[in-house]
């Protein structure tokens, strides 16, 4: 029973449908140098007829889809203009004097030796498969073989893939698609959010599934809890029948909620927003019925491509996301690389401790031109709608000050300019390090609100590495400690008179997040596909509830204690109220 990454939620029952990935068969040889041009003119021309390929792509994702999920191809139009992948290759062929489909292949394998990154980062992974996807169509067209196309399934399938590029996503018939399931990819990857986008079950990161599936057999696909089940039994079938059923229904049921306020059973509203961090994550943030999004992840505009995005570029981006979610708001954390984020354009030095070292806002407030343009494109976006500007691993009063210097240098050089821009995008910060969180107060009298994100708060606050599986066991959101940090922050914020949100895994978990309501926090923000889940808890428990159980929560000394108090008040209750046994 192969187990991956749950990607998209829903169970799948069918027949497998192998999508082989296509091995060209290259031949490598030497040309003559007076061929040498001849080798040249024929690459630019794939290079050109691959254009037009994603221009149309991106035409027929924009009228089948949406505008945001075609977001994609222009990603895609960067690394067909990067000089990393184009210039390299003439220059193979020139120096080399190597026939095009080889230095083309030689160019985009050895691509992530030529950048400084750490590979474990599932979102830079995922970068360089589309890297990978650009260069096997321009391959294709070089060599003049057909482009493999989902468009003629004649029945109803699971699709079994090694992974799924955009092109492949988008020439599929949807009515016939059942599910996807491949051997590589994560949460982040495009066959993932096309998946959500498009409501079918995924499970992707499930290593070898290719190999362990026949063409045409039964199989599973549980996008839930993120395992496939090849030629199940007939009692296995219909156990899955009914779980698929119940889930329907269970989402119908969710549904109605859309419309309905986000509020407790005594009144209290709490803002309910997204977290998304790929522009195409909009389209089903609004249709889970977020509120806006609550935090935007801007690292996405600067993957794939070896130069920076523009200012125009930046604004495009940030005042499409504004218009589509007005009148709510959007807050654009500004730039957060570092730690197991590392893009080629940065001179980021190799250290012993990244997440440590020189990141975030640090790297922002040096590297200040680019900090000013990414500023910049915020502030004029902030005329197309609810702007908000956040900023990353703030952990002193000096930084915040420091930011929003450069901030107001910004706005003066656009007033001088006479470029238009909105005047009162408001200023938050990310709580996120210890030492911001213990000094609340002071940093509450300098912004107009706080983000708790409450994993990095975590593993600083514990000194612990999620991740490592020696000491994952000491990752506690109820420690003690959290729960007081949060508490003295909540209080902090609230005497100053600005909001606090949480945008960390503990704001959708069902037993973290009515603690949080318990704290006082005013805003959620979550993964679009966790909205209407934690707005169903949110509807049917009461605010007065959560505040005396976190009240006794605060006089307990261990993890331990705070989990058994947890569950013992609230543990059947929220089973309940996930399983549809209690609606308000």
């Amino acid at each position: 029973m192969p187990r991956g990454i749950a990607a998209s939620p829903g169970i799948a029952i069918g027949k497998a449908y192998i999508l082989e990935k296509e091995n060209f068969c290259i031949l490598e040889y030497k040309v003559k140098e007076e061929e040498v041009e001849k080798e040249i003119k024929r690459f630019k021309e794939a290079v050109e007829v691959t254009k037009k390929q994603i221009r149309q792509l991106k035409k027929l994702v924009s009228k089948k889809i949406g505008e945001r999920e075609a977001y994609i191809f222009q990603a895609y139009f960067h690394i067909l203009n990067d000089p990393l992948i184009i210039d390299e290759t003439i220059k193979k062929i020139k120096k080399d004097k190597l026939n095009a489909e080889t230095a083309l292949r030689q160019t985009y394998k050895d691509l992530p030796k030529k950048f400084r990154i750490i590979r474990s980062s599932e979102f830079i992974e995922e970068r360089f498969k589309d890297v990978e996807d650009v260069g096997e169509r321009i391959l294709q067209n070089l060599l003049k073989q057909p482009t493999q196309s989902l468009s003629h399934l004649e029945e109803k399938v699971i699709i079994i893939a090694p992974d799924l590029s955009p092109s492949d996503t988008v020439s599929m018939d949807k009515e016939k698609v059942l599910g996807f399931a491949t051997d590589i990819g994560g949460r982040t990857s495009h066959t993932a959010i096309m998946a959500r986008s498009l409501e079918i079950p995924a499970v992707v990161g499930l290593g070898d599934i290719t190999k362990k599936v026949e063409p045409g057999s039964t199989i599973i696909l549980d996008g839930i809890k993120g395992l496939v089940i090849v030629n199940p039994t007939s009692e296995q079938i219909k156990r899955y029948e009914k779980e698929r059923k119940k889930f329907l229904v269970y989402k119908k049921n969710l549904e109605i909620l859309k419309s309905l306020p986000n509020q407790t059973l005594d009144g209290r509203e709490i803002e309910l927003s997204a977290n998304i961090a790929d522009p195409r994550e909009v389209n089903l943030a609004i249709k889970e019925g977020a509120e806006g999004i609550g935090l935007y992840r801007t690292e996405y505009l600067y993957m794939n491509r070896n130069t920076l995005p523009s200012e125009e570029e930046q604004l495009e981006a940030y005042s499409s996301i504004a218009q589509k979610v007005a009148p709510h708001s959007v807050i654009i954390r500004t730039l957060d690389i570092g730690g197991d984020k590392f893009l080629s354009q940065f001179p980021v030095p190799k250290e012993i401790n990244p997440f440590m070292g020189w990141r975030a806002i640090r790297l922002s407030l040096e590297l200040v031109d680019i900090f000013k343009t990414q500023l910049r494109a915020i502030l004029r976006a902030g005329l197309k709608g609810k702007v908000k500007v956040m900023y990353p691993m703030i952990s002193s009063l000096e930084e915040v000050r420091k930011a929003n210097k450069i901030l107001s240098e910004v706005k003066e050089e656009l007033r001088r300019e006479k470029i238009p821009f909105s005047e009162d995008v408001e200023v938050g910060i990310m709580i996120e390090v210890p030492s911001a969180a213990i000094m609340a107060d002071i940093l509450a009298k300098e912004v107009s609100f706080f983000s708790l994100g409450t994993n990095d708060l975590i593993q600083y606050t514990l000194a612990v590495d999620r991740v490592n599986e020696k000491v994952a066991y000491l990752y506690q959101p109820l420690h003690p400690t959290i729960l007081r940090l949060i508490d003295y922050v909540v209080k902090a914020a609230h005497r100053e008179g600005i909001w606090v949100g949480a945008c960390g895994e503990m704001a959708s978990d069902p037993l973290c997040m009515p603690v949080l309501l318990g704290l006082g926090i005013d805003e959620i923000s979550v993964a679009p596909t966790s909205i209407l889940e934690v707005k169903k808890i949110i509807r049917n428990i009461s605010w007065e509830e959560t505040q005396k159980i976190v009240s006794h929560l605060l006089t307990l000394s261990t993890s331990q204690e705070a989990k058994r108090y947890l569950q013992k008040k609230l543990g059947k209750k929220i089973r309940k109220i996930l399983k549809g046994e209690q609606d308000a």
